[in-house]
């Protein structure tokens, strides 16, 4: 019997550590001088309420859909892949050279090849972490922060020497052609007596997000490989004795992981820069570990997270922006829901438990002495 019903540890428990890091981040804005109140009716009023801030906003939301989706499959087979922030690099690099050296007819079809290009070069660059795990017995989690910073350095590396156009100073591509420009929601959903999105970056890959929600839907619950990914993180000696292969499901999972990160690179890459630029993941690789854990691996789940950390992001830029409070206090924010949805996760589901527990312990009334009532 489960201590506590799943709506419960779907809602409850998160609610209540959002609830605390509200409060612990209320305090912090306090000592600081500031209003906490005042500072979160600009966070709604710059994030959610305007066209421009929710534009902002699921710019943000999406990054983190895909990390998030990357981080939630692999912990379903039990490997924490921290790898999301390289993925996406390598994810970018198979973008530009995909939207640079092919000669797409227009947007569409380029979105289409330029999705399986991020899609495979973030998978084949967790190939390798997921091998060593798989067969040399190296763990996942330093093979994938160091395949971070090989990443990097790869990055860096193709752009200044490779990408780089001729005469130009920074290190990113050249831009990329116009058939291969997503169309921004500012063009999808304006008119001409009412312009919305004025000057966000959010794209047509919010939609292709989404459709990676789904996928992974359906992936984990209505497929037979979702079973053995299942299985497989939950009892590794059970499922060789049931004739899953560890090594496959090592191998395919962190494939699959590595490429929802490699996607996350349509957004930045193709949808808001138009061309490949250094550091253009900005850190949503390791965000996405915390819209997993927050969501519970579940689809539904990341995707809500990656809204409240989408909000947090374009609502700590408002505060910068208009306030004395520094943008650096959306990153306490951040570590603040992090830490009470990850780290300090029994604190709030223990006293839960035990309160689910209780009340099904409660005896309950006798109806038949209750009916017959007292003896005369």
């Amino acid at each position: 019997m489960d201590k506590m019903p799943g709506w419960a540890d779907a809602v409850l428990v998160p609610l209540i550590s959002l609830i605390l890091a509200a409060i612990l981040s209320a305090l912090v804005i306090i000592g600081i001088g500031e209003d906490p109140i005042a500072a979160f009716k600009l966070m709604v009023d710059g994030a959610l309420m305007r066209s421009s801030g929710w534009g902002y906003t699921l710019y943000y939301a999406t990054n983190f859909i895909f990390t998030g989706l990357a981080v939630a499959v692999a912990f379903h087979a039990r490997l924490f892949n921290i790898g999301g922030e390289g993925q996406a690099m390598i994810g970018g690099l198979g973008v530009a050279l995909a939207c640079l050296y092919i000669p797409w007819p227009n947007w569409y079809v380029a979105l289409i090849g330029a999705t399986v290009s991020a899609a495979l070069f973030g998978a084949l660059w967790a190939l390798i972490p997921a091998y060593l795990q798989a067969k040399r017995g190296s763990h996942i989690v330093i093979t994938t922060i160091m395949f971070n910073f090989i990443a990097a350095a790869v990055l860096n590396y193709v752009l200044v020497n490779v990408l780089r156009p001729q005469g130009a100073m920074d290190p990113a591509t050249a831009r990329f052609p116009e058939p291969t420009h997503l169309p921004t929601f500012q063009q999808m959903f304006s008119t001409a007596a009412e312009p919305m999105f004025r000057g966000a970056p959010a794209n047509v890959t919010f939609f292709i997000a989404l459709l990676a929600c789904v996928f992974v839907w359906v992936l984990i619950w209505r497929t037979r490989l979702g079973y053995e990914i299942r299985a497989f993180g939950n009892s590794e000696s059970a499922a060789k004795y049931a004739g899953i292969s560890p090594v496959k499901i090592t191998v395919v999972t962190m494939l699959i992981s590595g490429g929802l990160a490699g996607m996350m690179a349509l957004n930045t890459t193709m949808g808001e820069a138009e061309r490949l630029v250094m550091n253009a993941t900005e850190g949503a690789g390791f965000i996405g570990i915390a819209v997993a854990l927050m969501g519970r691996s579940h689809p539904l789940g990341v995707l809500l997270a990656a809204l409240l950390f989408g909000f947090l992001y374009q609502g700590g830029a408002e505060l910068a922006l208009w306030t004395n409070i520094p943008r650096e206090l959306i990153v306490v924010i951040q570590a603040l829901v992090i830490l009470f949805t990850g780290a300090l996760d029994n604190m709030v589901r223990m006293p839960l438990e035990k309160l689910f527990l209780s009340m099904r312990r409660t005896p309950k009334p006798d109806k038949r002495s209750a009916q017959t009532g007292p003896a005369e």
